[in-house]
């Protein structure tokens, strides 16, 4: 975040400087204004570009064995260009490679889940999916396995066939 904001700085910098250098090769023609505006634009334009090339590069950045599983878009009225493309502010991954299934219980699947965020840290659940019954369940606190393997005070959550995360980690 703070890296951001100081690129922030350094294109409003740069864009105030390139708009001199302009003013001072025309000879002073242009009204002087032009300076901080363009300073401004500069700082809006790195903003935005950062904002937009967050989700691509955090992508890029992932683990062998992760694939996005769903994605959360962001809209503000503050910022008006986001009504005609929407970023992404938040997403969930599946981390393919902690899957594990038990032979006693091959319709039960865990796997770990991570949700990124933009301006938060980085969240990891272990999630058990129960692919015939299209339910899905949070291992936290109070969770038992029995000897079998069967799971023991978990809150089961009843979703939807198309729900992504039961679906990403059903096809594994």
């Amino acid at each position: 975040m703070f890296v951001e904001l100081i690129a922030t700085f350094v294109a409003g910098i740069a864009g105030a400087g390139l708009m001199m250098l302009i003013l001072r090769v025309t000879g002073n023609r242009l009204p002087r204004w032009l300076v901080p505006v363009t300073a401004g634009l500069a700082m809006l334009a790195a903003t935005i570009t950062s904002e937009y090339g967050w989700y691509d590069r955090t992508i890029e950045t992932m683990p062998e064995g992760f694939s996005v599983v769903q994605t959360v878009e962001n809209r503000a009225v503050y910022r008006p260009w986001t009504y005609v493309v929407p970023f992404v502010e938040r997403f969930v991954a599946l981390d393919a490679t902690s899957l594990q299934t038990n032979s006693s219980l091959p319709d039960q699947r865990l796997a770990d889940v991570y949700f990124y965020g933009r301006w938060s840290p980085l969240n990891r659940l272990t999630v058990v999916a129960d692919c015939v019954q299209g339910r899905r369940a949070a291992l936290v606190d109070n969770v038992a396995f029995t000897d079998t393997g069967a799971l023991e005070g978990v809150d089961w959550v009843s979703v939807s066939d198309d729900d992504p995360l039961l679906i990403a980690i059903c096809e594994i």
